[in-house]
């Protein structure tokens, strides 16, 4: 069986082309450079998590609350399971 391709959302698209450009011209370290792929993985986190939405039974409001305070926590908060 073949996976269906998806079409890659104009915004990731165009961010994806921005970061691309500025490689070639820029070391790795530049600000601008930085910001940009700091936006595409934004974008692309964005877009995973609209099609995740869109893709799963609908959230119960303690779904919503855990995922809520998942993201406000920052990348180091620990999975505690709703404990």
């Amino acid at each position: 069986m073949r996976r269906q391709r998806r079409q890659i959302p104009s915004e990731v698209a165009t961010l994806r082309g921005r970061v691309a450009a500025l490689t070639r011209s820029r070391p790795p370290n530049d600000p601008e450079l930085l910001a940009a792929r700091a936006e595409l993985k934004a974008a692309s986190a964005r877009e995973y998590i609209r099609r995740l939405v869109d893709e799963a039974p609908p959230l119960t409001d303690e779904h919503r609350r855990r995922l809520v305070a998942m993201l406000h926590a920052g990348p180091t908060a620990p999975d505690t399971g709703g404990r």
